[in-house]
């Protein structure tokens, strides 16, 4: 049963509360922060869950052939470089959730409001171009994904029914819409503070198939009798000077791209219930996640790259083919596809607040509500604009996703150029702001410094991954994601 009614989404306005008895809501502490906004009830441990949601991806299983690009040395080097500089971006962006006063300033709801409120002028525009073409891309990377761990499962069932007898060439395309049809319900969630569940199932199946990919890769190394891999990675000779310079580039690019998390700490943080501080408990919970997450990559790629050495596969699961062991493969796919509705929605959903804030903004009565009964379910509000705008939304990066299914190298080239701008400049020159750290002084030197190497880094593995869509370009065909 529907039932037609005019509310208010507080997810994006905040600045409207309800009144009852007569008394505004808003002074009532105990369920009403001091924005006005429902209290908050994130923790620290669900904070964890959702920036490990946010950061362990797919990806972990292609930091073996990143590593296998640039050797023993270089390759576990790039991890812990860029583990060490989102850990210091993450916290000077823990300072900028308010304004002024880090425990009672105005609130940043998100990366773009902090940019907005702290730098202003021409740095919002460019930090929204930049931040919402990161999230829009990694919504289709993460479909495309999502449906070629669903095709290896599909590949593997026909192998072993089939004896090895057929060929098994799979289309990727159901599984693009399958995946995308799923997503037009969970993209129904209104927002961070109501899917801090589906960031823990997430969290936890990240850890499930990172470890399978880890347990099979020592395996693989007991079997091999020996740890493969060199100092310096492919050699010339095996591939070109010019191959080596953008494998190396390429693989920093992935690197880049798996620590790229930081344009949505803000709306993670907004989730945090205080006191104590926002700010403290989302410094707690980035050491605890970049920590963890670290490790893991760490594992991953380097027992991927002792297992396979310079042959190294794009997707370290699929080093393993179809092997006696294939239902733990099966698994690990199985667990990605789960981790990924999670991380579409981790990334969809800033882009969504971001759409219905300006909406609003313009078109106040577009928060109009129906209210749908369900028998034996609790009554159900649903903003029309909403359904209709994340609805359009899954579907036209559902179309991206088959039309080019190539785009995880695009992904790659998104992730490399938005390293630099969301992970490092805007958080440090924020901070500087948010800090009155004098410029010229030794401490603006040192930040200023460590960004221009980030801009390096980022230009140099945006070009190795531009490489890399040039090469998918020569074998392009649209809607033809196989296996």
């Amino acid at each position: 049963m529907v039932e037609h009614s005019s509310g208010t989404n507080l997810s994006y306005r905040g600045d409207i509360v309800g009144m009852e008895g007569g008394t505004s809501l808003q002074d009532d502490s105990k369920y009403y922060d001091d924005d006005g906004r429902v209290k908050r009830t994130g923790t620290i441990w669900t904070t964890c869950s959702h920036i490990i949601t946010a950061v362990i991806g797919s990806g972990v299983l292609s930091l073996a052939w990143s590593i296998a690009q640039m050797g023993w040395v270089a390759g576990p080097g790039a991890m812990i470089f860029f583990s060490i500089i989102t850990l210091y971006t993450s916290s000077f962006l823990a300072d900028c959730y308010r304004c002024g006063d880090t425990e009672f300033g105005k609130r940043n709801y998100t990366f773009m409001d902090a940019v907005s409120n702290i730098l202003g002028g021409p740095s919002v525009k460019i930090c929204g171009i930049v931040q919402y073409l990161n999230l829009f891309g990694s919504a289709i990377g993460y479909n495309i994904a999502a449906a070629m761990s669903m095709m290896e499962i599909k590949k593997s069932l026909c192998v072993h029914t089939s004896d090895g007898k057929d060929a098994c060439h799979i289309s990727g395309n159901p599984y693009m819409i399958a995946f995308g049809v799923a997503q037009l319900f969970l993209s129904q969630i209104p927002d961070f503070h109501n899917m801090w569940w589906l960031s823990i199932v997430a969290a936890v199946m990240s850890f499930f198939y990172s470890t399978i990919a880890l347990a099979l890769g020592i395996s693989k190394v007991a079997e091999n009798g020996t740890v493969m891999g060199s100092l310096t990675g492919v050699s010339v000779g095996t591939v070109t000077p010019a191959q080596k310079v953008w494998g190396v580039f390429q693989g920093l690019g992935n690197i880049a791209f798996a620590y790229s998390y930081s344009f949505v700490l803000l709306e993670i943080q907004d989730t945090i219930k205080s006191p104590p501080s926002e700010g403290k408990a989302m410094k707690i919970a980035a050491k605890i996640s970049i920590a963890v997450t670290t490790t893991f990559y760490l594992l991953c790629g380097c027992m991927g790259y002792a297992a396979f050495g310079d042959n190294a596969p794009g997707n370290l699961l699929a080093g393993f083919g179809v092997s006696k062991a294939y239902w733990v493969v099966d698994a690990a796919n199985a667990a990605i596809v789960i981790h990924l509705f999670g991380a579409y929605q981790v990334y969809a959903q800033p882009l969504f607040a971001f759409v219905e804030k300006e909406a609003a903004k313009k078109w106040p009565k577009i928060d109009r509500e129906f209210k749908v009964k369900i028998p034996g379910l609790p009554v159900y509000s649903q903003n029309i604009f909403s359904l209709v705008w994340r609805t359009v939304f899954v579907i036209i990066s559902t179309l991206i996703a088959m039309l080019i299914p190539f785009f995880n190298d695009v992904l790659g080239v998104i992730g490399a150029l938005g390293f630099w701008p969301l992970t490092v400049y805007f958080p440090v020159e924020m901070y500087i702001v948010q800090m009155k750290i004098p410029k010229w002084s030794r401490k603006w030197i040192i930040l200023e410094i460590m960004s221009t190497f980030c801009l390096i880094v980022s230009i140099v593995a945006g070009l190795g991954s531009l490489v890399g869509v040039w090469i998918d370009l020569q074998k392009y065909k649209p809607f033809s994601l196989s296996n």
